[in-house]
């Protein structure tokens, strides 16, 4: 049987074929491979060049192949975070003309990290549970949109810093299923395999002595169902209230979006009486802040850099002459805008802040200075440093001296990009 490269991107089938396929995987020469940290994994699994690009490359049987890489697919129509797939490869053989097993290719995203390797030196236990807390709002959003993982664990998931807290994104679909809509045995059922794997791989670091003492490796895996549980209930529960109250449907809709989830789609009835209202969040699409500040600035981060990063545009705008106080993704404006844009609308605004406070305070740091940060995330820490600053000064510091200050005393900490 002929190589047979199966891709999304045009792209990629070229700069692959320079990739040794008549090897196995375990044997490739160290030219093509890229020494990153990779999580354990029931299959081989190597990090290798495909041109500028870094891929993750993992042998396994072909259906399961093609399954996971439909299944990857699928998560990035529907927008949740994970590996993007590129191709799978069937018909390898070697010298001899034995068979190969297929492999299947990702994209490595950039900036993340197993958990071993975050765990290299003994993480303190408030960062743990931020790990768990990206790992339960992943979880959630899977089964909002029907999809059982079937092995969710700490090895099966990559994490990013987002604005001092983490984004965790699925790295191995191989055992998922897609549903209309999930049970609530199926979720059950999720969960107890998250507790299972995740409460093992607590007791695996504690072993290695990379395990903090304070944490109970069995109760801090089991808490991942009290954390889903919470937040599940808040995006899914009914709420009734009193009839004439609105505003509680609009403080619950608020209380969503701070969690970082929008209302798509909603269901309200009046009870027969007319004394109460009932209101039903139909469906929940997580991405609120990112998807207002891609809107307004054409930014793409993580929630909470994005979230972040409004606070900051919101406080900018309140400075501009023609600010009118409320949401900058809804606001309306009558007045000129200062550099000559007719109306001020709020996007208008936004990229005024882009031009000439983001990207200027961003560049400020040398590329050297910049561990491997995305801007959002660097955005973030020179906005913290400010505040440090500010606090301990006790007046406001101008935010180019923030910024000076960080590139001459900030630790400088490994690169963390690919």
């Amino acid at each position: 049987m002929a190589l047979q490269i199966s891709a999304t991107n045009p792209e990629h089938p070229t700069l692959l074929l320079d990739l040794p396929w008549h090897l196995p995987l375990e044997q490739w020469p160290d030219k093509h491979l890229v020494p990153l940290p990779r999580g354990i994994s029931r299959h081989v699994v190597r990090y290798a060049r495909a041109g500028d690009e870094i891929i993750a490359v993992k042998e396994l049987a072909e259906r399961p192949a093609v399954r996971e890489y439909e299944m990857l697919r699928t998560l990035d129509r529907l927008a949740i975070p994970a590996v993007d797939p590129l191709a799978v490869v069937t018909g390898r053989v070697d010298a001899d003309q034995e068979p190969l097993q297929p492999v299947l290719i990702t994209r490595h995203l950039q900036g993340s990290q197993p958990y071993r390797s975050m765990f290299e030196t003994t993480m303190r236990p408030d960062t743990v549970h931020r790990l768990m807390d990206a790992l339960a709002v992943l979880l959630v959003r899977l089964h909002l949109v029907g999809f059982a993982w079937g092995d969710c664990s700490l090895s099966n998931t990559l994490f990013r810093r987002d604005a001092g807290a983490y984004a965790a994104y699925l790295v191995d679909a191989e055992t998922a299923e897609t549903h209309q809509r999930l049970s609530d045995g199926q979720r059950a059922y999720d969960i107890e395999l998250a507790q299972v794997n995740i409460s093992g791989e607590m007791l695996d670091l504690e072993a290695s002595g990379a395990l903090h003492p304070s944490l109970d490796p069995i109760a801090f895996g089991t808490d991942i169902g009290r954390r889903y549980e919470e937040l599940w209930s808040e995006l899914t529960r009914v709420s009734v209230y009193p009839a004439g109250k609105h505003h509680y449907i609009e403080r619950r809709i608020r209380r969503l979006n701070d969690l970082g989830f929008d209302v798509a789609e909603m269901q309200i009835g009046h009870e027969a009486n007319g004394d109460t209202v009932t209101f039903v969040p139909k469906v929940v699409d997580a991405g609120h802040h990112q998807r207002q500040l891609l809107r307004l600035t054409g930014l793409d981060t993580e929630e909470n850099q994005a979230r972040r990063l409004l606070r900051d545009l919101e406080c900018w705008m309140a400075t501009q002459d023609d600010y009118a106080p409320g949401d900058p993704a809804t606001r309306s404006r009558t007045h000129a805008d200062p550099a000559g844009a007719q109306g001020a609308r709020p996007e208008v605004l936004a990229h005024r802040w882009v031009r000439e406070v983001f990207r200027p305070t961003v560049r400020a740091v040398p590329e050297e200075h910049r561990r491997g940060l995305d801007p959002a995330e660097l955005y973030h820490e020179l906005l913290e440093h400010h505040w440090y600053l500010s606090q301990r000064s006790q007046h406001d510091v101008a935010l180019d001296a923030a910024v000076a200050d960080y590139v001459r005393t900030v630790t400088h900490q490994p690169d963390t990009r690919a």
